[in-house]
């Protein structure tokens, strides 16, 4: 831990920094106006003489023993570690209140103290906050009148040593200081732990006051027997205390589930998890989502089955471990902080003139998958997805995302699925999860009972644990028509409402969404059209942009590609070797974050009026789509369309770190769109989704659909496959004909008997 600049310590929800004391004027503070400082602190100075007997009677070879195994060189005494961050300067009048008191207070303590130190250590977090409320009840005089009596201050621990993982906690770091890094996937509700407790005999109603409980998990049990003697009195039989709850002192407490990062998590095996106990100003300090570093005592509670009067039947010997907090360090807020703080001032400089290339654009998407060969407008894009737009928070409360989802559809073997893997290494903060093993609760949230507490908690799915960065969704067609509904709300309001079993809140989910789906067919038919995808129109439309890709048979492309995939194959790069013109995936993971942090654009009044008129433009139809053909085709966009266009003009300012969106911003994002979203939408691909419905289709289903009604009345029943041959023979297409036989299925006109052969109309 570092040592020397002030720390500050929050009193009442001000700060005063804690300066750092001399040795000639260390006790003072301690010490009132004609009262010796033995008489103040007699229990500091026996721990600091039990220390002192201890530290001489270590040999030089433990020393270095621990110094090699802990990382450290030994323990300060208390009365220098208090000194050092509990004095504040004298000032001016301040106010106390029940704020948490946030110091790195324990510099120079060690991450995990030796078995000689373990008794003490709780012993470090009680005399600390004493000494801190003294310190405030000092610098706060006088105070108002309603304020005079000083509420209880506790002291936060944080530490700048290298974090461990919740894999190497075993056996020997019982009871030691340990700093862990993980997702916080499940949060319990508020509860209330005795601290101090009383207890009366039932029989003579004699009291023990003040019982001190041990602090973390672990309970408390009452004696068997009496131990008041009366003379004269028979004896009060088994069991007989029963707890005063009015007589009792009680805290708030919270236990969490922290799970390890997924970078952390060994190939082919299950994430694993660790309670966490929080009690007083810890709790509601995160939620599920939330990245975090966490500071506090690997401890051990009774764990297995009881029987019916209470006892330990099994599992005697058998603990369960979990950690008590001292000190939570939330890494992600929002968008790209788990890096944002770890950028030393050379790196900055070095980003700052990276974004100052003309060409940085071009360098990004090189970066973006180098070993994939072709997909240069698709990599393009998913660029700009890693960068984001900026999220905008409107007057009346409501919000605008910034995150792009995008959507890629088509022939299998086109790197779909290893685009997605590398953009989960790529981003911040990555999850990847396929369709087919997903369900509505894992990529949402799930409420679960715990089974400690037999209490409801709730935990993350996917798109909350990738709050801040993006969720890879590989074989999105695998997926269940339900759990994809499930996702509608986290991808355009970025927030998952939860309502059930007694819970009701709201979780965030902003993050990006990085889709990768299939033909229905296997591979992409140029003759079915729109049959090619099985997609309702309410979650097309919530991608920014749509890919088709497609295995074109080219000989030119197929060479170059042959010789591409060959050569990775026989001087495969290692990862220290760069092409030149590209980023590596560690900078460039860190200029995202960086960019992510630092720079919110927004369109300038040039780009936006260009913008403008492109969209009346395009809301009024391709007018040279309408030259080329003879007949009218109208593909006009939504202000869904075009609240992506902003967001892709916002991403690519971002990579160049401007403040503002320029006319040539615009200009690229109006050109990813057409050559994503707009092609797709021309070659009849996205027929039906909202805003790419020509109008010449809608006439030719509402015709099929007024025809299929004539063709038979309400509670009779017809073959489907002769309805299909009868319209195809009227020269109307296949595809329009199955289109027309869903949508009347989806609103319950018909349905389906005998194995789906026969339809049936309802109404």
């Amino acid at each position: 831990m570092t040592s020397g600049a002030p720390q500050p310590i929050r009193f009442g929800g001000r700060a005063r920094e804690a300066g750092l004391a001399g040795a000639e004027r260390s006790n003072r503070w301690l010490r009132s106006p004609g009262e010796p400082m033995r008489a103040r602190r007699p229990r500091l100075a026996e721990a600091e003489s039990r220390f002192s007997r201890e530290s001489r009677r270590r040999s030089a070879g433990r020393r270095s023993e621990r110094r090699d195994r802990c990382g450290h060189v030994g323990l300060r005494r208390p009365r220098h570690l208090l000194q050092r961050q509990l004095r504040g300067r004298r000032g001016g009048r301040r106010r106390a209140g029940p704020q948490v008191a946030a110091t790195e207070a324990l510099q120079g303590v060690p991450a995990a103290v030796p078995r000689g130190h373990r008794p003490h250590r709780l012993h470090f977090q009680v005399q600390l906050e004493e000494a801190a409320k003294e310190v405030a009840d000092e610098v706060t005089r006088p105070r108002p009148s309603g304020e005079e009596v000083l509420q209880d201050i506790q002291v936060m621990l944080r530490s700048d040593a290298s974090p461990a993982n919740i894999r190497s906690l075993k056996s020997d770091m019982m009871s030691h200081l340990v700093k862990i890094p993980g997702i916080i996937i499940a949060a319990s509700g508020v509860r209330a732990k005795a601290t101090r407790i009383s207890i009366q005999c039932r029989s003579c109603r004699s009291t023990l006051t003040n019982i001190a409980m041990r602090p973390g998990l672990e309970g408390y049990a009452l004696p068997r027997k009496c131990n008041s003697d009366q003379a004269g009195r028979p004896k009060c039989p088994l069991d007989p205390y029963f707890i005063m709850p009015d007589k009792c002192k009680c805290v708030d407490f919270q236990t969490l589930k922290l799970q390890e990062l997924p970078d952390a998590v060994p190939h082919g095996e299950m994430p694993r998890h660790m309670q966490l106990y929080c009690d007083r100003y810890l709790c509601d300090k995160v939620v599920p989502g939330n990245r975090v570093t966490i500071m506090g005592i690997y401890s051990i509670k009774k764990f297995g089955l009881t029987s019916s009067r209470g006892r330990d039947r099994v599992g005697v010997g058998i603990r369960s471990s979990y950690i008590r907090v001292l000190g939570i360090q939330v890494d992600t807020d929002g968008s790209g902080r788990s890096f944002a703080g770890a950028v030393t001032p050379q790196e900055e400089e070095e980003f700052r003139r990276l974004a100052t290339l003309p060409n940085v654009y071009e360098v990004i998407s090189k970066s973006i998958a180098p070993s994939i060969f072709g997909g240069t407008d698709m990599k393009k894009a998913i660029a700009c997805l890693l960068f984001g737009g900026s999220r905008k928070r409107l007057p009346d409360g409501l919000t605008r995302r910034g995150d792009i989802n995008l959507l890629m559809l088509g022939d299998p073997g086109t790197a779909k699925s290893q685009l997605l893997k590398f953009v989960e290494k790529c981003s911040p903060i990555g999850v990847y999860t396929s369709g087919k093993g997903s369900s509505a609760a894992g990529l949402t949230a799930s409420v679960m009972r715990d089974p400690s507490s037999r209490n409801f908690i709730m935990e993350g799915g996917a798109m909350v644990l990738a709050d801040g960065g993006v969720v890879c969704i590989d074989e999105f067609d695998k997926m269940r028509e339900d759990d994809r509904v499930a996702i509608h709300e986290a991808m355009e309001q970025q927030t998952i409402s939860i309502a059930k079993a007694g819970i009701t809140t709201t979780l965030n989910s902003r993050c990006s969404v990085l889709a990768a789906a299939n033909s229905v067919f296997g591979r992409w038919d140029e003759t079915k059209g729109e049959d090619n995808i099985d997609f309702m129109p309410t979650i097309l439309s919530r991608f920014d942009m749509i890919f088709i890709v497609k295995d074109e048979h080219n000989e030119e492309r197929d060479v170059m590609l042959a010789k591409h995939v060959i050569t990775l194959h026989v001087s495969a790069l290692t990862q220290t070797q760069a092409v030149e013109g590209e980023i590596d995936l560690t900078k460039l993971k860190k200029f995202i974050a960086y960019c992510r942090a630092r720079c919110g654009p927004r369109l300038s009044a040039e780009a936006a009026e260009k913008l403008k008129n492109r969209y009346v433009i395009m809301r009024s139809g391709a007018r040279q789509h309408e030259r080329d053909s003879d007949r009218r085709s109208s593909i006009p966009i939504t202000v869904r369309q075009l609240e992506a266009i902003v967001r892709i003009a916002e991403a690519l300012s971002k990579m160049k770190l401007q403040p503002f969106a320029t006319e040539a911003d615009v200009e690229e994002a109006l050109r990813l769109f057409q050559v994503s979203t707009l092609d797709a939408a021309l070659s009849g691909t996205l027929s039906g989704v909202e805003g790419f419905t020509s109008q010449e289709d809608q006439e030719m289903l509402s015709r099929i659909e007024k025809q299929l009604k004539r063709r038979f009345a309400i509670g009779s029943q017809v073959s489907e496959h002769s309805i299909i041959q009868d319209f195809t023979k009227q020269k109307y297409p296949e595809h329009a004909v199955h289109k027309v036989l869903q949508l009347m299925l989806r609103r319950g006109e018909i349905q389906h008997r005998l194995q789906r052969k026969v339809l049936y109309r309802l109404k």
